[in-house]
């Protein structure tokens, strides 16, 4: 497993958990008729970047694919939280070029492991709907099968950011609706050995919705 991969993982799932333990210990409180702890699973859509672009128009990129996720959140103060998330999409990498359109030449499997601090935007507490934006960074881990002869595997750091908002239905259970953007560049050193290619920064959306539950 790559260095990378290893610091994303760290972000989303380590950060959380050292955390959780000074929150228990200080006794935090349920915020705003909320809770310490929130998990959100998720399904969406996402849609990919080209991450490389050649002459007359050609270039390489993943199709864009439905994607399902789960994220956990750590409520440190009335509108501050830390998050930890990881997602995956299954789809296909395509060749673009002109008159062709776009070919699928293999499959493309991709998993974001990614950290964070989500600030809420202040609203009235009898309001059921709390808007937010979020901000952190991670790791995209692919790998690729092409045409069913080449095997390879890449991983790219990534930023991210997002905003949306919650639709509280009790004091614990209430529906999230998001848009989220992963900016990295397609690690093609990791994944062919050859140095020297240089890809584009691509923005990777993820549009979803999911159920959040507080404890």
């Amino acid at each position: 497993m790559s260095k990378l991969l290893m610091m994303g993982s760290s972000i989303a799932l380590a950060l959380i958990a050292a955390l959780a333990a000074p929150a228990g210990a200080q006794g935090l409180r349920p915020i705003q008729n909320g809770s310490v702890f929130q998990l959100t699973p998720y399904a969406g859509y996402m849609m990919f970047g080209k991450f490389l672009e050649g002459p007359v128009g050609t270039s390489l990129s993943t199709k864009n694919s439905p994607v399902y996720g789960a994220q956990l959140g750590v409520q440190l103060a009335p509108n501050v939280a830390l998050y930890g998330n990881v997602g995956y999409a299954s789809s296909n990498l395509q060749v673009g070029a002109p008159i062709l359109g776009h070919v699928n030449v293999g499959d493309s499997k991709v998993w974001m492991y990614d950290g964070g601090l989500q600030l809420d935007i202040p609203v009235s507490d009898a309001s059921p709907v709390k808007p937010f934006v979020q901000g952190g960074a991670g790791a995209m881990h692919y790998d690729i099968m092409a045409a069913n002869l080449l095997s390879t595997t890449a991983t790219n750091f990534a930023w991210n950011a997002g905003a949306g908002f919650d639709i509280r239905l009790s004091p614990t259970i209430g529906v999230r609706f998001m848009a989220k953007d992963y900016v990295g560049k397609f690690n093609f050193q990791d994944a062919t050995s050859i140095s020297g290619i240089q890809g584009r920064t691509a923005q990777n959306w993820v549009v979803s919705g999911g159920l959040r539950i507080g404890f």
